[in-house]
Order: structure tokens, then sequence, then C-alpha cells
């Protein structure tokens, strides 16, 4: 018998009719003899009820209470859904991450997966019974509840494919794939076969939101094979997640372009051009859990600079606050400024190993279209530049027209 590990998000479970859907969808890989292990999301939806619950108690709810209280929506599903498959005669059996023991850190909101107990799991597979774990969730060494933060239940999958050893972690989404770019700003983005696990991280940690950057980082570490399907659709093969370039790689120079406009830019001017002044600047952001993306220094003049960063919209007014009060003060600096209204779009591909004049070809396309960029930044497999948030759009369908990303290969 092979093992798959099947996840589905809330909105794959966001009504009772779509669970009894799922538990169809299950019964039938069942019936082909497959052993299923299956790890749910709360229902869409209600993750953000119960956190609005708590905020009418505490504007800022006390991270464990917290946990204790959002982890019981998958407690929901889990239960639901074993109910459903019993109904059409599956054997069943649900589990919170605490009855199976995912055990994390106690970094509460945001744990980390340290290690799992698959004994019960193992059992009750010999035994036939398909089982249901809540995603998203697990226990530290004190047995408090912990969550994985959002998107979760993705790491929850994969995590139990790596201890498991099963064959193949299937995500299933509203969406039946990785696309090149956001059909819904690119009618003519194309679906992708196989992406490679270099790729997909690089999408995911530069705004491509089907899965979490947590979780393909795990199933690249432990070779976990991840396919992303649609929970809506029977047909399809959706897009696999590989662990090796295919033959085909070389030919897909970009296989796709990536956008996040949750960004906000800060410059810190008139700093003293001095070694470790890089660290003084952002010790305390980093020490205030802030994450500090892209980085860049002027060239000095007259033994001063300016340094600017981009982070996440959300911490803006909080790291001015930190920069104004704590740093300026400290390092003399001239002043701080900054907005939060531009957006980091970037292409991607293994591809751009062994072609030169990709940036060239970025650089002219944006000129073109009038649009300007405000920081570069590259690695070896991507190129990301921060623009005014009201061109991201537009430079988003140029660039995938100017890649030929909507020609089948």
């Amino acid at each position: 018998m092979t093992l798959i590990i099947q996840k589905y998000g809330g909105t794959s479970v966001g009504s009772t009719e779509r669970i009894k859907n799922v538990a169809r969808r299950i019964a039938r890989f069942r019936a082909r003899g497959q052993q299923i292990v299956v790890v749910v999301s709360a229902m869409s939806g209600e993750t953000n009820r119960l956190i609005a619950l708590a905020k009418e108690f505490q504007a800022h709810p006390d991270p464990r209470e917290l946990d204790v209280m959002v982890s019981t929506g998958e407690q929901v599903s889990v239960a639901l859904l074993s109910m459903a498959l019993m109904d059409l005669g599956v054997k069943a059996k649900s589990y919170t991450g605490a009855q199976v023991r995912i055990l994390t850190n106690n970094a509460y909101t945001k744990a980390r997966i340290l290690k799992i107990d698959e004994d019960k799991i193992r059992a009750d597979l010999d035994a036939g019974y398909v089982v249901v774990v809540a995603g998203f969730q697990g226990v530290d060494e004190s047995g408090s509840i912990t969550t994985l933060g959002r998107g979760g239940s993705d790491t929850t999958g994969v995590a139990l494919a790596a201890a498991l050893k099963a064959e193949e972690c299937q995500i299933y989404t509203d969406v039946d794939g990785i696309y090149t770019t956001d059909p819904r700003i690119v009618p003519e983005a194309r679906k992708l076969k196989t992406i490679t696990f270099e790729e997909m991280l690089e999408m995911a940690s530069l705004g491509s939101k089907v899965l979490q950057i947590r979780s393909v980082e795990f199933a690249g570490k432990y070779k976990v094979r991840l396919r992303v399907l649609s929970s809506f659709n029977e047909e399809g093969e959706g897009t696999l997640i590989t662990f090796e370039e295919g033959e085909n790689m070389e030919h897909a120079i970009i296989s796709g372009i990536a956008f996040n406009r949750d960004e906000a830019k800060i410059t810190v001017l008139g700093v003293p051009d001095r070694p470790g002044i890089a660290y003084q600047i952002l010790g305390p952001v980093a020490d205030a859990n802030i994450d500090v993306d892209m980085i860049i220094q002027n060239v000095g003049h007259d033994g001063m600079t300016d340094f600017s960063f981009t982070i996440h919209r959300n911490e803006f007014a909080r790291t001015v606050d930190i920069l104004k009060n704590q740093v300026q003060p400290h390092i003399g600096a001239r002043g701080v400024m900054g907005g939060d209204r531009i957006a980091k779009v970037s292409v991607v591909g293994v591809g751009m190993r062994s072609h030169v004049g990709i940036a060239s070809r970025m650089f002219r396309a944006l000129a073109e279209e009038g649009i300007n960029i405000q920081m570069i930044s590259t690695s070896e497999i991507k190129i990301s530049v921060v623009v005014d948030e009201k061109y991201m759009e537009l430079a988003v369908r140029v660039l995938h027209k100017v890649f030929d990303l909507d020609q089948v290969s």
C-alpha cells in the first residue's frame, strides 16, 4: 500500500457540503487501496472570527491564550470530516495536534515543529483507518497548545509526510496548481506542470500565496514530493514541485512573475559612513522582531551616506518610531523618511543561471512603460525590483509578456 498525505485548506472545507465533497474524494482514494492521512484547516473565515472575538477582550491578545482559542477551528473540521467519512462507510479517526503529539517550541502563534510521534497514526493506518489530523497546531514540552502561523496547515502536511515517509504530499487548494503569475492580473497566465523547489521557495517568499514558505522549506529539506491540486476539480494533475531540474528546464528561462504589494520602504538620511553602522540601524529593528527584506546603502560622500530598506507594510509605523526615537539620536542621522505605497515585482527561474541579459530585458521593459525602479535585489535565480504600487499590475503584465510566459512550451 502506498501512503499519501492530503491537505485541505479552509475554502475546501468551508461548508458542510464541501466537507462532504472532500470525504467523497478521500473515499475514492481509499477504495484504490491507498493509505491516507488527511490534514485539514479550519473552515474558511473561522480563524479570523476567533481572532476578532479575542480582540474584543484584549487589543493585543495574550499569545498563549490566543493559540488555545484559534486551535479550536481545526478541531471542528477534523471531527466533521471524520463523521462525513464514517457516513460513507470509511473507517476514520481524528486527532488534534496535541493528541498526535506534534511537538513544537513554545513560540506561541508562530511555533516551529520539532518532532512528530507517528506511532498512533501508523497503528491506525495498519488497522485500516483514514487518519484526520488538525493542521496549524501542535503542543510544546509543557503541554501548552501552540499554532504554527498563518498557512501552518501546509507545514503540518509536509511534516507528517516527512515523518511517515509518504510517497507524496498533496496540497488541495482553491486553485489547480502553480501559475506563471496570478491569473486575476494576467488572464493569459499558464499552469506549470512542474516547478523546482528553489523556484517555488522564491515564489513563496516573494508574494505567491499558494503555499506557506515554511512548508516549501520543510519539503525541500526532507525531500518530500509536493503536489498542488484543486479541491473543486476532479481532473488534472496539478503542479508537481520537484527536487531536480528536469530536462525541459533548460528551455524555461523564467518560470514565473511574483509580486507583493505588502511592502514599505524606509530611508535613514545622513548616516555616518563607518563600520558597524548597518548593525546600529537594523539591530533595534531586529530586536523588535521586524523582518527586513531588501537593503541598499548608497555610496558615501563627505563621510555620510543614506541607508534604505524594505519591511512589511504592517510594520511601517512601528519601524519608523524605533528609528526616530532610538536609532536616529544614537547614531546622529539627519532624518528618517519613507512610504508604504510600494510593491515588489520579481522574475524567477532556474534558467537564469545559464542565460545572460535577463536583467537588461527586465529593466528595458519597465523603462519603456515609464515605470521607475526604486530598489533592485538579485539572487542566482531571481531579480526583484521595488516600484510605486500603482504600477505593480502593469509591471507584472509587461514582464509576463516580455518573457513569453503566455506561450505553451
